[in-house]
């Protein structure tokens, strides 16, 4: 009885993709301490097999873990499956063809899910994450709490350094959202934004950091939108922060912390928008987004969440589901 126990409380993680994205979550992940088991799955077995090997290597110097190559049976069992596989762009094709790929490749993934009646919280990493967050829900028909994205926690992330930066105050006593789509048509909360309590339109004016802020928090707000551009361009793929944002939202999870993180979730009427998954602040925990706050955003806020929802809709038209 003792062993049923310590077993039904293991917290389990099973990660789809033996990528960059994934084996740097799961390098996370292990020295987080958050979880017991961590199960990679790759199509690439040999790549998951070394990956595994390397991650194992260093169990020494972080937390007691399990890590180990898997298979789709590991997803009954598991509290979070994040999801990071995906195909790249090959030249030639258009983005129409590698969203059906990869909106295909969701759907065979969600179909092992369901297969294994997996009771587990869903995590959507693989971009366009908004559309594939919406895949996975209409393909699967679960209630739209358990399948998320991690939508624009990470740009938040990096807003909430470009203003710690900016204004020379501890980035954790920041709180800052970017919302809508985990993409170009994103924006900066600024309404929700504050320091200390203090709003930023407060704050800003009187700090001795600002000359022109208007100015300057037009190009912070792009500089969030341009950042994995830039990272891209430097190193050929971002990975190191989305590892560690991916832990966030895991360990709000696997801890039931009622986090409020702004990752992507199907809206019914929030903010006057319908059957569309993109970012809003969220209340995250066991069962994944246990609430959605509607937050007091601005009429220009407002218009700018319409936007990305319609640019979502719009590219969900395309897809064969």
């Amino acid at each position: 009885m003792k062993e049923q126990t310590q077993a039904a409380i293991r917290r389990k993680v099973v990660i789809v993709g033996a990528g960059t994205v994934g084996s740097t979550h799961c390098y996370a992940l292990a020295q987080s301490g958050l979880a017991d088991e961590i199960v990679i799955i790759d199509r690439n077995e040999d790549l998951a097999r070394g990956q595994v090997l390397d991650l194992v290597h260093g169990q020494p110097f972080f937390p007691t873990v399990s890590i180990k190559v898997g298979s789709s049976a590991d997803f009954e069992n598991a509290n979070v499956i994040v999801i990071t596989a995906g195909a790249a762009q090959k030249q030639g094709e258009t983005r129409l063809q590698l969203l059906q790929k990869n909106a295909d490749i969701i759907k065979n993934i969600m179909n092992d899910i369901i297969s294994h009646n997996s009771s587990g919280v869903v995590l959507i990493v693989s971009n366009p994450v908004d559309i594939l967050t919406y895949v996975a829900l209409k393909y699967s028909g679960w209630e739209r709490g358990r399948i998320i994205g991690s939508g624009t926690v990470l740009d938040s992330a990096r807003f909430r350094y470009l203003l710690s930066a900016h204004c020379g105050v501890d980035v954790h006593n920041v709180h800052a959202y970017m919302l809508g789509e985990h993409g170009d048509s994103e924006f900066a909360a600024w309404s929700m934004t504050n320091i200390a309590g203090t709003p930023m339109e407060n704050y800003c004016p009187v700090c001795m950091n600002c000359t022109d802020w208007k100015t300057e928090r037009r190009q912070i707000e792009q500089e969030v939108r341009d950042s994995a551009y830039h990272i891209i361009g430097y190193k050929g793929a971002t990975y190191f922060a989305v590892g560690l944002a991916l832990v966030r939202i895991v360990g709000a999870i696997l801890r039931g912390q009622r986090s409020v993180l702004t990752v992507s979730t199907l809206l019914d009427g929030e903010f006057g928008l319908r059957d569309v998954c993109l970012s809003v602040p969220c209340i995250v925990s066991h069962e994944g987004v246990n609430k959605i706050f509607e937050s007091n955003l601005n009429e220009q806020e407002l218009e700018s969440l319409s936007a990305s929802a319609s640019i979502l809709k719009t590219a969900l038209k395309e897809l064969n589901l």
